[in-house]
């Protein structure tokens, strides 16, 4: 999934992962237009996934 993909659905991923990983924030998932690899960076720190793990779990989501 790209750029584009992540912020045209990104309310929606918000509640998906916090439903899936209940110990992520709202904080965690703050997302701001350039800050992707700052996203993946935390969601990766915070769920133990590679960046790879991560893409793939957001694409499937």
């Amino acid at each position: 999934m790209n750029t584009t993909g992540i912020k045209g659905n990104w309310n929606e991923l918000k509640g998906k992962l916090k439903q899936q990983y209940a110990d992520l924030t709202d904080d965690d998932l703050l997302y701001a237009e350039g800050k992707e690899d700052e996203l993946y960076g935390r969601l990766q720190q915070k769920l133990g996934k590679s960046k790879d793990e991560v893409q793939k779990l957001i694409s499937d989501l």
